[in-house]
């Protein structure tokens, strides 16, 4: 069996007077506009949701025996030490916290940690105290252009030289060696915010969904598909390239990866090295007691959670901004509205929600490729992001490159002639026959081009606008 991939990725610079001619209003100011539960919740369900959130919260150490720091597992590797350290704008939940938030201004909590209770971290270049929360991957295992590639999350810190990890001496990942040869790429948290409607939305609602409009797709050369799970056929749809099938397989595996708890999803503990293993595994369980693990309560408060807000009341210039949403064809990607299917909780059967996203991944071009295959979802493709809440986030795209909502836009464009090309073979003989399937793919430039010059071609008022609607939600 013999796997072959092909990534051709170049650059697009965007000419500055693009991205001055009008301006981002910034993060919307006023109270958060999510982070509470369903509204039509019933009581019961409500303190269930409370309960999760609470637990969501809660600070993890080595052992749990740091004062303040209760949760168990923490490491050897980790990016955070709680899931509301990093989903905390505007609210817990949502996405990365940050200096300039109107809510709760802080500085990027990951320069702290990195020396909490005397470890001996460095903080990455990448870390600064205004800038977003973050995860690094590796894009080859050698850096080498032609050598197998990486893809996993390399945590940021190890926990040698804290109080409560004596003996352990894994050091740190070089960054500094893997920056020069541009080998790390970033991610950031995604908001939680809803995904229980998300959750349930039935396949065939999404299928439906992305084959809709289909003439007006073809002729702005926007595709897209679904991600799929490997086991069932179902698709996927949480994470930034929809890798990841439910809220709970989207817990175990952050909790595993970011902060190194071992946990009932993902029972094994990462960089297990002699001397920085304190706990048996897994470190997150359910109790016979009858107390469910904390992954199901990570879980359970997302599913639970209401959806952000947008604003009431827009203004003129927001409707307006609506209207050209739709017509430059932004609306075929970022679906305004689908439908859930039933569900056990209480006011959540056949909801209309309206995320602005259709979870189905597509190729975003040179630009914004990461080089890391997930599922389905190639080097270049995305799930399209959603956009609700967006008026209150303060960093875009999938490695928080830019708090400007207009770089952002421009981004999702890139040379037409840069290409990604994969092929994939196998040979293989079951019940004595030979079976040798193989896929081509070859895909050149972002979907979302002409969408973006259909952008470039609004006058400066319309693109303010759109802007104006899009911090409206």
């Amino acid at each position: 069996m013999s796997y072959f991939r092909i990534a051709c990725v170049g650059m697009l610079a965007v000419a500055s007077a693009q991205l001055n001619a009008q301006t981002d209003p910034g993060p919307r100011p006023g109270t958060a506009g999510a982070g509470s539960f369903y509204p039509t919740l019933s009581a019961a369900e409500q303190a269930f949701f409370t309960n999760a959130r609470s637990v969501f919260m809660e600070i993890d150490s080595v052992s749990g025996k740091m004062p303040g720091e209760e949760g168990t597992g923490l490491g050897p590797t980790f990016n955070g030490n709680s899931c509301a350290m990093c989903h905390a704008q505007p609210a817990v939940g949502g996405s990365s916290p940050g200096m300039k938030s109107p809510q709760n201004p802080i500085p990027n909590p990951q320069v702290a940690l990195a020396t909490l209770h005397g470890a001996t971290n460095t903080v990455p270049s990448f870390i600064t105290a205004d800038g977003p929360v973050r995860e690094a991957r590796f894009v080859a295992v050698s850096g080498q252009t032609s050598a197998a590639l990486d893809g996993g999350v390399h945590g940021l810190y190890t926990i040698k030289g804290r109080t409560d990890a004596p003996g352990c001496t894994l050091a740190q990942p070089d960054f500094a060696q893997q920056l020069a040869i541009k080998n790390v790429i970033f991610r950031i948290p995604t908001p939680t915010f809803g995904l229980g409607l998300v959750e349930n939305t039935p396949d065939a609602v999404l299928q439906a969904n992305l084959a809709a409009s289909a003439s007006d797709k073809a002729r702005l050369g926007i595709g897209g598909k679904l991600n799929m799970s490997g086991n069932d056929g179902t698709v996927t749809r949480f994470g930034w390239k929809a890798q990841n099938k439910s809220l709970l397989v989207f817990s175990g595996e952050a909790y595993n990866v970011e902060q190194g708890v071992s946990n009932e999803v993902f029972m094994n503990e990462r960089s297990t090295v002699p001397g920085c293993v304190f706990n048996s595994s897994p470190e997150d369980y359910s109790n016979p007691n009858g107390t469910s693990s904390d992954v199901i309560a990570f879980a359970n408060f997302m599913r639970l959670s209401a959806p952000p807000a947008a604003v009431v009341t827009p203004t003129a210039s927001q409707n307006n901004g609506k209207a050209l949403f739709s017509s430059i064809g932004c609306a075929l990607c970022h679906s305004p509205s689908l439908t859930t299917g039933q569900s056990q909780y209480t006011g959540m059967s056949n909801v209309t929600y309206h995320p602005y996203s259709d979870f189905a991944v597509h190729h975003m071009g040179s630009n914004l490729a990461d080089g890391i295959p997930q599922g389905a979802a190639g080097p270049d493709e995305f799930r399209t992001a959603p956009l609700w809440g967006l008026g209150q986030r303060l960093f875009f795209l999938h490695d928080g490159r830019t708090p400007d909502l207009v770089k952002a836009i421009q981004a999702h464009s890139s040379q037409p002639f840069d290409c990604v090309i994969s092929q994939d073979f196998l040979r293989f003989t079951s019940g004595g026959e030979l079976f040798q399937p193989s896929s081509q793919g070859f895909t050149c430039g972002s979907e979302a081009n002409q969408v973006i010059n259909q952008f470039n071609a609004l006058s400066t008022l319309q693109k303010q606008d759109l802007l104006n609607f899009l911090r409206s939600l």
